[in-house]
């Protein structure tokens, strides 16, 4: 008998000391923890290797094998401390990612932007819905789920670092860079969705860096091709822009990537970014905000920077302005050579240098960088396409559905006597939302409305719907992004109008920004928001007209007078 209670003591503290080994410990915790791994790298490299981890390159998996064995040749050479992964597949990247891991004498640290999962930018992978439709979420609990699944699709691919969530609070609905990528436009929403991504990304173990630090949502120039001006006062900013920032520090964050915009009211100098802002990134960020994690810049390679600092500058200023990492620069090895220039002038110390080179081996060991495993290439597809994530993806949908107008009108009469005409506008082909509402009554019937239909074949359905005595009317955005503006001519905007008049149920299957571009759809008995165009979300939408789901969504933005933020019905 003793013996055995020797064994279960001996068991439940064992069980202890795993579970504590195991407990989730922010970056931001450890930095200035004694690292003997981080010491013993440090000690041996030179000072060319030391600027050259500061850098991240870009890379491809779909360029072919001459372009990949060029960045590698980079890496190796100049011994980059990272990559940044673009288009590609997950077949063709793995032994991408294992070749330059290979080859580098310090592993490297392997980013992507993942806003919506691995899908925004790699084929044969889960695309998790934009941050627009997560904004409509009431459960946040879900959208910790989907940090969680995608934490787990970066590491099966062997990256360490998400540039994600964007918690950009997107007041501006011509907005041409954030827009639907942001969770809204309000900041108390946006920060709790932002740090619920976040939190379930960073307690799986992989490396979160939010963006665009100061904010990047009231813009309506592309800092890709230009260099945005926010001209808002100092509290403005400090109240709107930076809240949902400040709030995730809080919680831990351990990274943020700053924007390239031109701030006057936080740094009057001219033309000058935010990047190379020291009273942006060291006074404000650093000390004002007591960030201690890593700070990464966007894409050097972007107009928004170089346009008024070429030729390397921009790296240099980026440093000095308080950066940690230069992600993408335009021509890194010159890059190098430059910074060591600065430091004989005098514009930066190698004490300096030393201080970030440290903190990003200290995140490198955060990472589990200081072992390295190859990535497993056998079942690597099934293992970034589980049935749980595409399970998650549709309950993320369920929840984000959202009815605007007319949930009493809902679920429709669908008896045996009432004829449904289904329209789906802007689509070719018989689409997964039609077919169910179809499916539902052989009365119903299915029009397809494309984008370029003319206006004698208009006319021709108009007169047809005459024999229905209701209309269900699915508008669709067929593009690879959806902006604000839908790309439908002026005639089939007006033919959706008088539609909608028609003892009409109306759903949106875009951005929901799209529906202040079709005046008369608020005329619709029902108005339903759909945010984007995926099957899931086709499926949510059909299940609330047929009666088997309620809709819990909330309007994340204001469209217009009609549908303002908050608005959706929690229908019983």
């Amino acid at each position: 008998m003793k013996k055995k209670i020797f064994f279960i003591a001996i068991s439940l503290i064992t069980f202890s000391a795993i579970s504590k080994a195991q407990t989730f410990v922010p970056f931001v915790q450890t930095i200035n923890n004694p690292n003997r791994w981080v010491d013993s790298v440090f000690k041996k490299m030179t000072r060319n290797e030391k600027v050259a981890q500061l850098f991240m390159v870009r890379a491809h998996s779909n360029l072919g094998k001459k372009y990949a064995d060029s960045v590698g040749l980079v890496i190796k050479k100049e011994h980059l401390g990272g990559v940044v992964f673009f288009q590609g597949g997950p077949n063709r990247m793995a032994p991408i990612v294992n070749q330059y891991q290979a080859n580098s004498k310090i592993p490297l640290m392997i980013a992507m932007d993942g806003e919506w999962g691995l899908g925004m930018r790699l084929d044969s992978t889960v695309a998790y819905p934009y941050q627009m439709t997560l904004g409509a979420i009431q459960d946040n609990g879900l959208i910790y789920k989907m940090g969680q699944e995608v934490a787990k699709d970066f590491k099966r691919l062997g990256m360490q670092i998400n540039f994600a969530p964007v918690i950009d609070v997107n007041n501006n609905p011509r907005n041409p860079v954030i827009n639907y990528r942001s969770f809204g436009e309000n900041k108390y929403n946006v920060a709790q969705k932002g740090i619920a991504y976040m939190k379930g990304m960073q307690e799986s173990g992989l490396f979160t860096t939010t963006k665009h630090f100061p904010g990047h949502g009231d813009t309506d120039v592309d800092s890709h091709f230009d260099l945005p001006q926010l001209n808002f006062t100092t509290g403005r900013l400090d109240s709107l822009e930076m809240y949902p920032f400040k709030q995730a520090f809080t919680e831990d964050l351990i990274g943020v990537m700053i924007a390239h915009m031109n701030i006057p009211a936080l740094d009057a100098t001219p033309n000058l970014p935010s990047t190379l802002s020291k009273p942006i990134v060291t006074d404000i960020l650093k000390e004002k905000l007591g960030f201690k994690g890593l700070v990464f810049s966007d894409a050097m390679e972007m107009k928004g920077v170089i346009k008024y600092f070429p030729n390397g500058e921009a790296d240099v200023r980026a440093l000095i302005a308080g950066m940690d990492v230069i992600e993408l620069s335009e021509n890194t090895g010159r890059s190098i050579k430059l910074i060591r220039k600065s430091i004989r002038q005098k514009r930066l110390s190698w004490i300096n240098i030393d201080e970030k080179v440290k903190k990003i081996l200290a995140a490198k060991y955060w990472m589990g960088l200081n072992r390295v495993d190859s990535v497993r290439t056998e079942n690597l597809v099934p293992d970034l396409n589980r049935p749980e994530s595409y399970q998650l993806i549709q309950k993320l949908t369920d929840a984000a559905i959202t009815v605007v107008k007319g949930a009493d009108q809902l679920p429709i009469r669908n008896d045996f006597v009432r004829k449904t005409a289904i329209l789906s506008v802007g689509e070719n082909l018989p689409t997964v939302f039609g077919e169910m509402i179809k499916k539902s009554n052989p009365k119903n019937q299915l029009f397809i409305i494309p984008k370029d239909i003319s206006i004698k074949e208009m006319v021709a359905v108009k007169a047809e719907l005459q024999n229905f005595d209701q209309v269900v009317l699915a508008i669709y955005d067929t593009r690879k992004r959806p902006t604000s503006e839908l790309d439908y001519s002026t005639d089939l905007k007006l033919f959706i109008a008088d539609l909608a008049r028609k003892n009409c149920i109306s759903v949106v299957f875009a951005n929901p920004y799209t529906v202040a571009g079709l005046p008369g759809l608020e005329n619709s008995k029902s108005v339903l928001i759909g945010y984007q165009n995926s099957k899931e979300m086709e499926k949510s939408a059909a299940k609330v007209i047929l009666g088997s789901l309620k809709a819990t969504g909330k309007l994340p933005v204001t469209i217009n007078a009609f549908f303002k933020y908050g608005d959706g019905a929690q229908m019983k």
